[in-house]
């Protein structure tokens, strides 16, 4: 499964835009991706970014229709009298507690049935996230709960949490967005479920702050805490990585020229075979205690690199503004 959490069967990861792609692949197998998810988790948000990518999106679709949405019967056997030779649109399918007649365990067994047909490529994509960012969510945009009518809202995601856990667990990729943004979001989806096939692998660099926590959405993470802290130096202190007197003092560390040398080196090895292995998007992330000063220089540094060796690559800042130590 690829997640952006510790339970996982493999990784997806903050992205890059892509444009929509209006052929496909006739004698490939037809890609369904279902949605699901924590109401509150960025499940529309995906959906909405699936589409731009090319894909036909439904959403709450109920249970019960979900056969007949993919041309099969009650038995999961095509009602088409011969094989179509029209292109066959990827879809995109929103179902979560919110649609009629949803039953974890239903849809588990429907899951199973479809990924069993040779001409679908079924996966199931989960969004997640934790209990007090849905309530914020659902308290700044002033919107209710689709189970609280008759509970709290602390009940009404408890009780969401402990319905979806089957759904959950049988997810191809689960997603925490936790601490990601709309637009983070729908990077992530771009980067990891585009459609392009001659896209290439993409990449996100991201730097952060240890104390912020690390970023849900890596694949590789790197410890810069061991580079000279600029924090330290009064002139260099309201400054960052992005500034040429903090990388002129973080290059001039005796140990900064080894170490960049070797995680260059091993990306430039590694990622013709994450590509080869079928993995379109990859985020490398870089620590330090503020992330305001060395993981801003090395991910900018390696985002320069990785360019110049033709990856499409996007750097992302998570904590430069937080102007902690």
């Amino acid at each position: 499964m690829t997640s952006y959490t510790t339970a996982s069967r493999s990784k997806v990861t903050p992205m890059v835009d892509q444009a929509p792609v209006s052929t496909f692949n006739t004698s490939a197998r037809r890609r369904v991706l279902l949605v699901t998810g924590l109401s509150g988790s960025g499940r529309s948000t995906a959906l909405r970014a699936l589409e731009d990518l090319g894909y036909e999106a439904i959403d709450n679709l109920p249970l019960s229709l979900l056969y007949s949405a993919l041309g099969l019967d009650a038995t999961g056997a095509s009602t088409s009298p011969a094989p179509s030779r029209a292109p066959r649109k990827p879809m995109a399918i929103g179902l979560d507690s919110r649609t009629r007649g949803f039953d974890p365990i239903a849809f588990s067994r429907r899951v199973d049935v479809l990924r069993a047909i040779p001409d679908l490529k079924t996966e199931v994509l989960f969004f997640d996230s934790e209990d007090d960012v849905i309530a914020r969510r659902y308290t700044e945009n002033r919107r209710r709960h689709p189970l609280s009518p008759d509970r709290s809202l602390a009940d009404a995601i408890c009780e969401e949490r402990a319905l979806l856990t089957p759904v959950r667990n049988l997810a191809d990729y689960v997603l925490d967005t936790s601490a990601l943004s709309l637009n983070d979001t729908r990077r992530l989806i771009s980067g990891n479920f585009t459609l392009d096939e001659d896209a290439g692998l993409a990449l996100a660099v991201t730097s952060f702050s240890y104390g912020k926590g690390l970023p849900r959405e890596s694949d590789l993470v790197f410890d810069v805490r061991f580079l000279s802290n600029p924090h330290y130096v009064d002139e260099l202190r309201d400054h960052t990585g992005l500034d040429p007197q903090v990388c002129s003092y973080i290059t001039a560390d005796p140990a900064f020229p080894p170490f960049f040398g070797s995680v260059g080196e091993l990306l430039l090895s590694l990622l013709p075979q994450y590509r080869r292995e079928g993995k379109s998007y990859l985020t490398v992330a870089f620590g330090c205690t503020g992330g305001r000063h060395r993981s801003v220089f090395v991910a900018e540094k390696l985002g320069t690199l990785l360019r110049d060796e033709g990856y499409h690559v996007s750097v992302l800042h998570r904590d430069m503004s937080l102007g902690t130590l």
